[in-house]
């Protein structure tokens, strides 16, 4: 593998256990370069290897839709781990990690990248009760995020050529990992009742049903999407109406499959599919953007990490009359004006999911029916994070910041509220798409959630 995605977080001296991986944002056992990195260290050091993850009881906002999504894909992890012969351990509790880690004498410690604050604030907390080597690995984008840039890029524009540069050396294909020669036992497998350990998390809309979490169903979602989506992806992925967007996001989310895997298995096609130029666009260049903004800027999700035009025009009009202002309890309820703004947050609500173009219009309405561009901010991001099966993500966090705060984005016209951040309204995106029919689409999605309810 390219050791460049690795980079050593805190020197140490090993002790005499085996090798740790602190599995947290790629929970999958395939094309995982953290876990390969792991076994090849095990391996040049003769010792086991052991994978652990630490269930955190509440973590920003996260719902029990989430906390079952990420178990029952934990749950499928485990038995292709011990096929590997490599021992799957969950640890909970605010020191419970550490103490596993002292426990077995871990010898060395492999952790997975995150550019979130508090997933490093957690990590660089963990970490300074041990005194053994400890490594971190990017394996979530293709270009490992320090590498890609070392500053906060303006836009795709400035990070696009950076990526293509790099993406001949870093888009390489997964070694398979072997059985491992050194097998360690745990005496405590892990207690699948995990969900009792997380009591602060809060309910969130119905049951996810149509997507299944795990390596498995993310596998089959890839094969679908090749057969069946991709030649149409550019045409229909505007349009809320059309089933035409990839649907990865909660399996890239929870790192059930890799970004890398999925482009190397379109990459494959010949001929090229129709899309495929439109999809990789996503899928890296804007994805790895996002990871971009939250790491080189810690004020993400603040209106202090906004540009400096788009904070001094949302000061100018800070003062400005809206025509309507709710709360949050009225936009989490979906009780505005707006049937189409309505519609979007139902659809969150009721399939963990809203379509992209939506997302936008969503965000940009709460700027405008909001007292401060500080609440509309605040406001998106609890209601992104606690419906959306892909809540809590770099993605999120940029897509609010873009809509809210001109991140990434340029100045455009000057108006009320607004300034000069980009305007979004109902009549523009009926011009792209049947807004009547997507209404329809997710009033009937209601319908059928209730009917269930009452006949279970």
């Amino acid at each position: 593998m390219n050791h460049a995605r690795v980079r050593l977080y805190k020197e140490g001296n090993p002790d005499a256990g085996p090798v740790v991986y602190w599995m947290s944002r790629d929970q999958r056992a395939q094309d995982n370069w953290a876990l390969i990195f792991a076994d090849m260290l095990a391996r040049d050091n003769k010792r086991p290897l052991v994978v652990v993850f630490h269930l955190l009881p509440s973590f920003s906002g996260a719902a029990i839709r989430h906390y079952r999504f990420m178990i029952n894909g934990l749950r499928e992890l485990q038995l292709r781990l011990n096929d590997l012969g490599i021992s799957f351990f969950v640890s909970t509790g605010e020191k419970g990690l550490v103490s596993f880690l002292q426990k077995i004498k871990a010898g060395f410690l492999v952790t997975d990248f995150d550019p979130l604050r508090t997933k490093r604030f957690w990590k660089q907390e963990t970490v300074k009760s041990l005194a053994i080597p400890v490594y971190e690995v990017d394996a979530h984008n293709i270009v490992p995020c320090w590498v890609a840039s070392d500053k906060q890029e303006y836009g795709a524009y400035t990070l696009r050529p950076k990526i293509h540069r790099l993406l001949p050396v870093f888009l390489d294909p997964f070694p398979e990992l072997e059985k491992q020669k050194f097998p360690f036992r745990l005496n405590e497998p892990p207690d699948w009742n995990l969900l009792s350990s997380v009591p602060l998390a809060p309910s969130a809309g119905p049951d996810i049903r149509h997507i299944h979490p795990g390596e498995k169903a993310a596998k089959k979602g890839l094969e679908n999407f090749l057969e069946n989506g991709l030649a149409e992806y550019e045409e229909k992925r505007n349009d809320p109406c059309e089933d035409g967007t990839s649907g990865f996001s909660p399996w890239l989310h929870f790192g059930h499959i890799s970004a890398q895997r999925i482009a190397l298995e379109i990459l494959k096609q010949v001929p090229k599919i129709q899309g495929t130029d439109a999809f990789l666009e996503q899928l890296i260049i804007r994805r790895e953007l996002a990871d971009n903004f939250c790491y080189y800027n810690s004020m993400y999700d603040r209106f202090e990490g906004f540009p400096e035009w788009a904070k001094k025009t949302l000061n100018k009009h800070r003062n400005d009359e809206r025509e309507y202002l709710y709360t949050e309890e009225e936009f989490e309820n979906a009780l505005t004006h707006d049937e189409l703004w309505n519609a979007a947050q139902k659809e969150m609500v009721l399939t963990g999911k809203m379509h992209n173009y939506m997302r936008m219009y969503w965000a940009k309405k709460i700027l405008e029916w909001t007292s401060s561009p500080e609440e509309a901010l605040r406001i998106a991001i609890k209601l992104n994070d606690k419906y959306e099966l892909d809540g809590r993500d770099p993605n999120g966090y940029t897509g609010c910041a873009w809509a809210i705060g001109g991140v990434h984005d340029r100045p455009w016209g000057e108006r009320p509220v607004y300034g000069t951040i980009r305007f979004m309204n109902d009549r523009g995106a009926a011009t792209k798409f049947n807004t009547k029919q997507y209404i329809r689409k997710v009033h009937n999605l209601d319908l059928l959630e209730n009917t269930e309810n009452k006949n279970p």
